[in-house]
């Protein structure tokens, strides 16, 4: 289980986390939502000690992540997979030694390696683009071996970095179908960070709205569409009125 406890993080004297608490159950997929600038991806990089909080404690499996050393953090990461926003691949490297890159920190054998690899990519669809650069590839494609990346290292956790943004609907409903079969075929703990309500929907089994740095509401898929707090239905419906106030409070937060 990902646990954020009371989290606050601001950049300068701009405050993004402020009380940020969750519980992310294992075995599902947790939808962070919130407005562009509002801190999703803050958080999301907490868990994996990217950022360490002002204060608070982020947890997983019991071990408080801002409190391990380089071995611990070494070894946490080993077990979490994460998809940026923009798959941040390596443009001089083939599709294959992308993937390949989490798996040969862990000393695999070279066979190992090689096969992990080629299965990460059969289970995004992209069997056959190991020797293709990732400028011979669409953006959707591109992302498509950022999650084979994250789930060629076989971890009990993937996160994923606003996964359809930049991504034209059809392209976006392929992405999440994909994030459905990962957590079907692997049985993994899924984290979504995204603005996205079809998104969210559909690839969700919780949902957290984020605003003013905070856990406004969380629930299920059917209880956030149900819910009557005039926040959450503001951003469900996509009201200007709660766009502009959630403008004036974030100003020019980092994301």
């Amino acid at each position: 289980m990902i646990v954020f406890r009371d989290v606050h993080k601001a950049f300068g004297d701009k405050p993004v986390l402020q009380g940020f608490s969750l519980e992310i159950p294992d075995g599902a997929t947790t939808v962070i939502l919130g407005y562009s600038g509002g801190g999703k991806s803050v958080a999301l990089k907490h868990i994996v000690g990217l950022l360490t909080p002002d204060a608070g404690h982020v947890e997983v499996d019991g071990h408080v992540v801002d409190a391990l050393d380089r071995d611990g953090l070494t070894a946490l990461r080993a077990h979490i997979g994460f998809v940026f926003q923009f798959a941040a691949l390596l443009d001089s490297m083939t599709i294959s030694d992308n993937v390949k890159l989490g798996l040969r920190r862990q000393a695999l054998p070279d066979a190992e390696v090689t096969q992990r690899a080629d299965d990460a990519l059969a289970l995004v669809g992209l069997g056959g683009t190991q020797h293709r650069f990732p400028g011979e590839l669409s953006g959707g494609m591109r992302k498509r071996v950022g999650i084979a990346r994250a789930i060629a290292l076989r971890p009990k956790y993937i996160l994923y970095d606003e996964p359809t943004t930049g991504l034209d609907p059809v392209t976006a409903a392929v992405m999440d179908q994909l994030m459905i079969r990962t957590r079907e075929a692997l049985g993994v703990t899924g984290v979504v960070v995204t603005h996205d309500m079809r998104s969210a929907y559909a690839v969700g089994d919780r949902i957290a709205l984020l605003y003013r740095g905070a856990v406004r509401q969380v629930g299920t898929v059917d209880q956030i569409r149900q819910s009557h707090d005039a926040v959450v239905r503001q951003f469900i419906e996509g009201r200007p009125e709660a766009a502009a106030d959630a403008e004036r409070s974030v100003g020019s937060m980092p994301v």
